[in-house]
């Protein structure tokens, strides 16, 4: 539990942090989201992230463009089913592809652009409800370690954008920012992110 904890909120964290840089006008609402919030303050505060409204979806819409898993723990069928134009028999094992049904275009506008604003005011949520937004799974067999991973993955999104100031280093631009990704037990990314941070001073 400690080894996927970790790697996927790690993988995540990297992700935000690409996606971001990729966008440079999606960086400065966001850091500006956070540092409205903790303006004045020596350190983030758990408290805090509920009021970081926009973070919040910059999170949900990394989970839903780089889910940290492709398929879900695996299901089996307790009876025959019918489903679509497919008679499946009992006892089959199901794999669940979140990372198509995160960007299937029947549910999201635009599925291949990160896009956070579009879980502004929206009541899409993780928590296993809709089923076009599960990259923690759903019933039974969710995530037990979702509470933990997402307050630990705000928080550190939240301290990486509100203590430093981002920019991609070696010559990368935005433009040229490599988002291929490579498959494992996680989705990461195939190129690591290489960055060069300077400290945030609130005065400039």
């Amino acid at each position: 539990m400690f080894a996927g904890g970790t790697e996927t909120t790690s993988t995540t964290a990297e992700w935000a942090m690409s996606e971001l840089l990729k966008k440079p006008d999606v960086l400065k609402k966001v850091e500006q989201d956070v540092r409205k919030v903790a303006k004045n303050k020596q350190k983030i505060e758990l408290n805090d992230l509920n009021q970081m409204k926009y973070l919040k979806c910059v999170i949900k819409e990394t989970l839903r463009l780089h889910p940290p898993v492709v398929f879900l723990v695996r299901r089996g069928t307790s009876e025959a089913v019918k489903l679509g134009n497919y008679d499946i028999p009992p006892h089959t094992t199901v794999f669940i592809n979140v990372w198509a049904i995160q960007r299937d275009p029947i549910w999201w506008e635009n599925p291949e652009e990160f896009i956070p604003e579009r879980f502004d005011n929206s009541r899409v949520d993780f928590k296993g409800q809709d089923f076009q937004f599960i990259p923690f799974g759903c019933g039974r067999r969710d995530c037990p370690g979702m509470p933990f991973a997402i307050a630990s993955l705000e928080y550190l999104v939240a301290n990486l954008l509100f203590r430093f100031d981002w920019k991609l280093g070696d010559g990368e631009t935005a433009e040229t920012l490599d988002l291929i990704e490579n498959y494992g037990l996680t989705v990461n990314k195939k190129v690591p992110l290489r960055v060069m941070p300077t400290i945030f001073h609130p005065s400039t």
